[in-house]
Formats: structure tokens, C-alpha cells, sequence
């Protein structure tokens, strides 16, 4: 039996593409000179083929279509598209940037804070975001997937102090639905697990995956839900990924937003504002502001401590207080994310 939607909320229906989500994560863009040529940018702009070659290019071709044509500038266009910038050795940027090698508590499990856990779910993304602080991350070894999930339950059962689980990666719901369920049957027979927690881009870089299968089987956890998204521009909505929050929305999960700070990306006052605003009107609520995690490949995008605070200081005084999004930085070993 399908479970029923919350009372008063009904889903909103896919975006009507005719093709599954899987062909579309297949049909993703991996050629820059493609992209740029879509852009009307091939004579413009010079792509990294060796930035390329240590990471490659990945992108969603409706979240292309959310790209300005033929500007080079474009801030959806800045974050995917290889540069030489990246090919940088830059002091202070280094390949674990949050320190999630020395947290590692099990096969794919990684334990930082009190209280929970995360399980690097899988090392697929739909999108591949040049300022990941994943991107060097060892996957085909540290992979929760692995075994059947054997490894990384054993590691979450045997701590009682682990109230919450967190399915980050990669991105989980790049798994097959089927594949997820598996996962939270497992984790149902852990009785201190209390909540469980999705970091996720998908919704944003490829709406189409919340299909009704996903939200069945989100409506069938026994939990409380946080959905956790990353959008970082305004323009990164649009009619498809409000139709997937409200689908999400039926379900009953909670859903946040992360957004990072980034250079020629929404490093502006009017930038973050319309992104809080543009969230909250899709039913988003913004969650935290990130300083760059200082990853190798990653420091053109950086946004100095002193300029970050001026910006969120301005912003405080433009926005309700629930459109504020926490300014934070990871710091490797400490017990919190830093706020700033």
C-alpha cells in the first residue's frame, strides 16, 4: 500500500520530461567544449583540458539550460566548468581539507560530531562542482555501499551514541531508490537511531529523480526526515526544482539549504539575498552560509574571513531573521562547525 501524503498536502506532479531520471544522469554533459558550445562561449572562453583530466566535467543538461547564454560570467557556468586556476598549488590548501580521514569510525563511516554519524552513501554526483571537498576523496575505498552496507551498519550499531545517521557522498540519491531502501530497512533495526539526514544536490542539478518512487519511499521512514539541498545562485531554480520541493514537502521532511560562499558566484549582497528569498519561495529554508573548504583545485574561489563577515553582516540587516543563513567554517577536529 502507498502511503498516504500529510494531511493538507498534495503532490505536486514531475516535471513532465518523458524521460526517466536515469537517462538524463546518463545524458549529462562531460565535454567542455560541448558545454561552451551550447553557451555560444567556444570562441570566448578556454576550458582546462587539464584540470579536465584530474576532474572531470559533469553537468546535467537542464541545469545547463539554466545558464546564461553567452556570458561568460555566468555564476551556474562558474561553478562546473574546469579552469587552469585549478592547477594551482596554493599554501594552505591541501587534499583533506575537513579532515575526514582521521574521523573515519568504520568502512564509509565518518564521525566528526556528537551525536552522529554520516555514511559516504556513494562517490556519484549528478553534477561535478569544481570547489568539491570531496573531490579527492578516496571512494573506491571508503564507500558505505560496499558489502551491503555490512560494514558501515556494524559501525553505527555498535555506538549508542549515534542518534543520527547522515547519507552524504557523493550524492545519495544518485543510488537507485531500491538501493536506498535497503540501506534504511537495515538502519530501522538500529533502535538509537532516532533521525535521519540527506545531504543532496540532485534535487537541484537534476529535479527529475523526485519521482514518486523516492517519495514512497520517504513517506514509508520511520523517522523524522532533514532533506539538506545545495543551491548557491537564485538562478539555480526554477519552475522543475519547485516542483520537486513540493513534492519533497509532501513527504514531511524538513528541507534546507547549504549554500557555499564562492567568488564570482554569489559573493554579493544581492546575490545571497536573492538566493535566501528565491529558497524560501520553493520551500526551502536557508541552513548555513560555508566559507570555502580549503581543498587543493579550489582556492580561485575563495572568499577572505573579513569580506564574508561584511556580507553577512549586510545581509543580516535586509532579511527576516529566518531567511539568515549561519555563517560557518569546517575546521578538521573540532567539535562544531566554527560560526563566524
Amino acid at each position: 500500500m502507498i502511503p498516504a501524503a500529510p494531511a493538507g498536502l498534495q503532490p505536486e506532479p514531475v516535471p513532465a520530461t518523458g524521460v526517466r531520471w536515469q537517462q538524463l544522469w546518463r545524458d549529462a554533459i562531460r565535454d567542455p567544449a560541448e558545454l561552451l558550445a551550447l553557451l555560444g562561449l567556444a570562441s570566448v572562453v578556454d576550458a582546462s583540458a587539464a584540470a579536465a583530466a584530474q576532474f572531470a566535467l559533469r553537468v546535467p543538461r537542464g541545469f545547463a539550460a539554466r545558464m546564461r547564454h553567452g556570458d561568460p560570467h555566468d555564476p551556474l557556468l562558474r561553478q562546473v566548468l574546469p579552469v587552469d586556476d585549478e592547477l594551482r598549488l596554493v599554501p594552505g590548501f591541501s587534499l583533506d581539507a575537513v579532515g575526514d580521514a582521521p574521523a573515519r569510525a568504520g568502512h564509509g563511516v565518518i564521525h566528526k560530531y556528537e551525536g552522529r554519524a554520516l555514511l559516504v552513501a556513494t562517490g556519484s554526483c549528478a553534477v561535478h562542482c569544481r570547489y568539491c571537498f570531496r573531490r579527492h576523496f578516496p571512494y573506491a575505498d571508503e564507500t558505505a555501499a560496499a558489502g551491503q552496507w555490512q560494514a558501515s551498519l556494524e559501525a553505527v550499531r555498535a555506538d549508542a551514541s549515534l542518534h543520527e545517521v547522515i547519507l552524504s557522498g557523493g550524492d545519495p540519491l544518485s543510488l537507485s531508490t531500491p538501493k536506498l531502501a535497503e540501506l534504511t530497512e537495515a538502519l530501522a533495526g538500529v533502535p538509537h537511531v532516532r533521525r535521519l539526514r540527506i545531504h543532496t544536490r540532485l534535487p537541484i542539478v537534476l529535479p527529475e529523480r523526485v519521482d514518486d518512487a523516492l517519495r514512497d519511499w520517504l513517506l514509508g521512514l520511520p523517522w523524522p526526515v532533514a532533506i539538506v539541498v545545495h543551491a548557491n545562485h537564485a538562478h539555480e531554480f526554477d519552475a522543475g526544482v519547485d516542483a520537486a520541493m513540493a513534492r519533497l514537502r509532501t513527504t514531511g521532511a524538513t528541507l534546507l539549504n547549504q549554500a557555499v560562499l564562492l567568488r564570482g558566484v554569489n559573493d554579493s549582497v544581492d546575490a545571497l539575498a536573492d538566493l535566501s528569498t528565491r529558497s524560501f519561495d520553493a520551500g526551502v529554508l536557508p541552513y548555513y552560509l560555508h566559507q570555502l573548504d580549503r581543498v587543493a583545485g579550489a582556492a580561485h574561489f575563495e572568499v577572505h574571513d573579513d569580506e564574508a563577515l561584511r556580507l553577512h553582516a549586510t545581509l543580516r540587516q535586509q532579511l527576516s531573521g529566518y531567511l539568515l543563513p549561519r555563517l560557518v567554517r569546517e575546521v578538521a577536529g573540532e567539535a562544531s562547525k566554527r560560526p563566524l
